[in-house]
């Protein structure tokens, strides 16, 4: 019988969709994850397992627009910790703090609450991938900005040829990610 790693597993429910939504990109889609309980259950297990260890717990989530709302929320809820979203700009009622960076072509704007979080306050920062790193940086940037310490960054999916990863493990953000689609 083949035994699958969690990581092997879950690479099966990410679907690879070409050319979308430019020629030559390889976009890599969550939904099956979603979709499937037992998967789904999977994945945020694999999470929330890492997160229990009194060493990496975090007092709060935060979880980058939009994909990243629906994993920290169910991770910060399994872990009984608070959640905070972290917006693409004008998305947020109240008070704001905002960041900057720049894209491929052009750049966006994330904010975050001014009261999300308390200075001291260890987040643990998640998406659901990282391409170039921009958004999860820009979001880390907003955290310290509030005072508090990124004890890691998560994602589900890693895109190691793009640079991202590196970009922010080299900015001294530790990282933990599922699925690497290295050469791909």
């Amino acid at each position: 019988m083949l035994t699958l790693t969690i990581n092997d597993y879950l690479r099966q429910y990410i679907r690879t969709v070409a050319d979308w939504p430019a020629p030559g990109v390889q976009f890599r889609d969550i939904t099956p994850l979603l979709q499937n309980p037992k998967v789904f259950r999977v994945l945020i297990d694999a999470f929330v397992h890492r997160y229990m260890d009194p060493a990496l717990r975090p007092d709060v989530v935060a979880g980058l627009d939009a994909r990243g709302f629906i994993l920290g929320a169910v991770v910060a809820y399994e872990l009984n910790v608070g959640f905070v979203p972290i917006r693409k700009k004008g998305k947020l009622p109240f008070t704001t703090v905002e960041e900057t960076y720049e894209l491929e072509y052009g750049s966006a704007t994330v904010e975050l609450h001014a009261d999300a979080v308390k200075a001291g306050d260890r987040v643990l920062l998640i998406d659901d991938l990282i391409a170039t790193g921009g958004t999860m940086m820009a979001g880390k940037k907003l955290l310290e900005k509030l005072g508090a310490q990124v004890i890691e960054g998560a994602a589900i999916v890693d895109l190691p040829e793009l640079g991202g990863s590196q970009h922010l493990r080299d900015s001294g953000l530790p990282l933990f990610t599922l699925v690497d689609f290295a050469g791909h």
